[in-house]
């Protein structure tokens, strides 16, 4: 009897090549109408552990009752406000208009090559005299990595990060008052929030279809030729050429990824509250401040991660997570 089973492999992501870069980039931030504030920050994933809290979720079978849920430790040390980055739009689309940059960028000096002249004042100037067709306000934000323990390298990650909320002249001139000023997550997210994740996958390599897309091997009589591990046929003779749909050797994993609506379950300042026995493997122990997000993300450890404010949040409510535990047990098995 044959045997008839879905596709292996999903569609969704392509094409899949290495990302360009390992700092993640966003297309798109989620509308928000309030007060002027930024939208997203970012950190270093550190592992994974677990924590007992009371279930939250309305007419959940365990609601009110304790239960375990797999965390990933992230650690957050401030970013620093480097620049102002505005965005005009004409007949040719969008593109930046000028950027204002703070006066002590000394830790982006193995990061960038700054143009020598910087006249903070004048570029101010033609963005006040243009608000009214400004579409986009930007700050390019820069990481520590140099306050941290489990992460090795010592030059900064440089993002851009929008400034969202009122009007154009609004957000321009939130921007200038943290111009150069550190920011804490803390002041940006909360308890049982909801974010975006998103990260550059752990890669794997050059990979065939089986480990790449699943597919089963081929039968002892259909693999005389030594092709055991090959797929059973190239698509239909028309159209006349292999299509993508077809699962092919090639790229695995290094691939920019964004899970949607992972619950924020707490941010803390105190690391002795969640560093297990041993450190983390891989990465050490988390020196400073840190949040745990309910599940997993993507990328291995002391990988860089960006958090975005939800844009699929929906009719969710936000609650804060009563944590009764968090698991110190050591992870090196």
């Amino acid at each position: 009897m044959r045997t008839v089973r879905p596709r292996a492999g999903s569609l969704a992501y392509y094409p899949r090549k290495r990302a360009k870069d390992i700092i993640p980039k966003y297309q798109s931030w989620p509308q928000y109408d309030g007060q002027p504030m930024l939208q997203g920050f970012a950190g270093y994933k550190a592992g994974m552990t677990h924590v007992i809290m009371i279930d939250d979720h309305k007419k959940s079978p365990t609601e009110g009752k304790e239960i375990m849920v797999p965390v990933t430790v992230i650690e957050i040390p401030p970013m620093t406000v480097a620049a102002i980055r505005v965005y005009v739009k004409d007949t040719y689309g969008k593109h930046p208009l000028t950027e204002v940059w703070a006066e002590n960028t000394e830790a982006l000096t193995g990061r960038i090559t700054k143009a020598k002249t910087n006249n903070a004042a004048k570029a101010t100037e033609k963005i006040n005299a243009a608000i009214e067709d400004v579409v986009e306000v930007m700050v390019l934000m820069y990481t520590k990595p140099t306050a941290l323990t489990g992460v090795p390298k010592k030059v900064p990650d440089l993002m851009e990060i929008r400034v969202a909320g009122g009007s154009a002249a609004d957000r321009f001139a939130y921007a200038l008052s943290i111009l150069g000023t550190e920011i804490e997550m803390s002041s940006l997210f909360a308890d049982g929030q909801f974010a975006d994740i998103t990260g550059i996958t752990k890669g794997k390599g050059f990979n065939g279809a089986v480990k790449r897309f699943g597919i089963t091997l081929r039968k002892r009589k259909h693999s005389r030729a030594k092709k055991t591990r090959h797929i059973g046929t190239l698509g239909p003779w028309h159209p006349h050429h292999v299509r993508w749909q077809v699962p092919m050797a090639g790229q695995m994993g290094f691939q920019q990824r964004t899970e949607f609506n992972k619950r924020i379950i707490k941010i803390g300042d105190n690391p002795d509250e969640i560093n297990p026995a041993g450190g983390f493997l891989h990465y050490g122990l988390v020196r400073g401040n840190y949040v745990l997000i309910k599940g997993s993300i993507p990328g291995p450890a002391k990988r860089l991660v960006r958090i975005r404010s939800a844009t699929r949040m929906g009719e969710q409510k936000v609650q804060t997570p009563v944590v009764e535990f968090v698991s110190l047990q050591s992870k090196q098995g």
